[in-house]
């Protein structure tokens, strides 16, 4: 049996063990436990579950692959900067758990974009449901693509699997074990994928700490001699200026997290507002141990290739007429070319193609999966939720019955399933990974407008009444977002980076202003 085939039988296994719990698991289920779980979820199963829904099968190999990844900026390396991002995630999610999850909780919300509805109009309603929709729609299937092309190009390719036929495969596996359970179902798979994945991230770092002979200590030395550890970019400048990152970070935080049905879903799935808010910091706190981990690995992965014969490198290369350089870092073929595996495909090359033994790599398939899977069924499950209750008002339609509402949420839980499948065959097409990561930016800058929306009002009284104007201003806001990036980009030194999201809901806040009512509202602040 092929190492191929024997991976694929682990994967297999896999799903067959999801399958078996979401049988249990949504047995008697309903619209509501679809929804939100029937909100009886503990809130330690949601708090684990939700690192391996944070942490994408995308961050599963990217971030290890930043640490020793050549940058253009001041430092020869990304190093751990990316661990002020986190940080400033921390701060995010108490400010989520202090102001957004007392507001929901209160309101007793299904969809938290039923609170736009409530305090404006339905046109905020569905304006903010139709944001979430299509930026998770993107980002998560862009999410996907670039894991299933990991998949495919390491191990399918060698036995004959075409890429579509893989796509598909992974969706239906999703769409299987959430498509009766939804939110009741995911609480728990989630909880024990994202089991698998740590253990899988603990596995890797103990077999190379082994292999190399060095202890942790030892470890980090080396990857303070490769400056591989520095933290703060000093560099005002930069797109990763640790100030900047820290800030961005809190913002992104509260807006794809406080913002996101997805997530938030899980957590109003909780019982009540203090055991959500335990769910919520003990998933803060534990997300800064496991991203220092991924990092950790990341240094001990460029020092084990770097050991297995691997350098860094330099081409140039025509671009448009004119020539640049990259940057290189891999093993060298037979004609003394260098593979370039630095990066995003650091992780997998070595897992997958003969360096790391089998044992290895079935414990990387395992976390990868365990990475990818959280990620789908959330997003999946959650524009399914939000377009039932937000678009089509499933929960207020006294002409439908509790068959025929489950009978409608089915239909739309597979209009989705095919909605992903179609944008990953896009992405395929596109197969450029600088087009895929653009895009999920795009993405990104639909959050703004939502982050303005809650912001103007959780914190204002102001109405905002005339027709229209609100769907302006979200459209308007990341338009002008994306001219001042241009224009700051090209004609300045300055390079915005994760703060676009600040500039983005601030200036739909200020639109807001603008077109706000001079009569105003008294509500109750979260």
């Amino acid at each position: 049996m092929s190492s191929a085939t024997l991976l694929l039988l682990f994967v297999f296994s896999y799903f067959i063990g999801l399958l078996v719990i979401s049988y249990f698991t949504s047995r008697n289920s309903d619209n509501q436990s679809f929804f939100i779980g029937n909100k009886k979820s503990k809130w330690w199963l949601v708090a684990f579950g939700m690192i391996g829904t944070s942490l994408s099968g995308v961050t599963f190999i990217s971030v290890p692959g930043t640490v020793g990844k050549m940058t253009d900026g001041a430092y020869p390396f990304g190093g751990f900067e990316y661990y002020m991002m986190v940080v400033g995630f921390f701060i995010g999610y108490f400010i989520v758990a202090a102001i957004l999850l007392p507001l929901y909780y209160r309101m007793n919300l299904t969809s938290i974009y039923t609170y736009l509805g409530k305090r404006f109009n339905v046109e905020a309603h569905k304006i903010g449901s139709v944001f979430f929709i299509i930026s998770r729609a993107i980002g998560a299937t862009a999410r996907l693509y670039l894991v299933v092309n990991v998949l495919q190009i390491f191990l399918l390719e060698q036995i004959g699997i075409p890429f579509w036929l893989t796509a598909l495969v992974l969706l239906l596996m999703v769409l299987l074990y959430t498509f009766e359970g939804g939110v009741k179902t995911i609480v728990i798979t989630d909880t024990l994928q994202t089991s698998f994945m740590i253990i899988s991230l603990a596995a890797c770092i103990i077999y190379i700490l082994n292999h190399l002979n060095i202890s942790i200590g030892d470890a980090y030395t080396l990857l303070e001699k490769q400056n591989y550890t520095h933290l703060i970019n000093t560099d005002i400048n930069s797109k990763t200026f640790f100030l900047k990152t820290i800030i961005g970070g809190m913002f992104i935080t509260i807006a794809m997290t406080g913002l996101d049905q997805e997530m938030m879903q899980k957590n109003i799935s909780v019982d009540n507002l203090k055991n959500s808010k335990k769910n919520m910091l003990t998933f803060a706190g534990t997300l800064l141990i496991v991203n220092f981990a991924f990092l950790f690995l990341g240094g001990l992965l460029y020092l084990f290739a770097l050991q297995n014969g691997a350098e860094y490198a330099q081409i140039t290369k025509l671009v448009n007429g004119q020539e640049t350089i990259q940057n290189l870092f891999g093993m060298k073929d037979a004609a003394g070319n260098v593979n370039n595996i630095m990066g995003d495909d650091l992780f997998p090359a070595l897992s997958l193609q003969g360096y790391f033994p089998i044992f290895i790599s079935v414990i990387f398939i395992i976390g990868l999966i365990s990475a990818l899977f959280p990620s789908a069924d959330g997003a999946l499950t959650a524009v399914t939720s939000s377009y039932c209750v937000d678009i089509l008002n499933i929960n207020e339609d006294q002409t439908k019955s509790e068959k025929e509402k489950k009978r409608l949420r089915m239909k739309v839980h597979l209009t989705f399933t095919v909605v992903f499948f179609i944008l990953i065959m896009i992405f395929k097409a596109i197969n450029d990974k600088s087009i895929v990561y653009l895009i999920m930016e795009v993405a990104g800058y639909t959050y703004g407008p939502l982050l303005g929306l809650f912001a103007f009002g959780i914190f204002t009284k102001y109405q905002i009444s005339k027709k229209g104007s609100i769907l302006a201003v979200t459209l308007i806001a990341p338009v002008l977002t994306y001219v001042i990036n241009y224009l700051v980009t090209n004609y300045t030194y300055y390079r915005i980076g994760v703060e676009l999201i600040v500039l983005n809901g601030l200036l739909t806040f200020i639109g807001l202003y603008l077109i706000k009512n001079n009569k105003t509202i008294e509500h109750e602040k979260a």
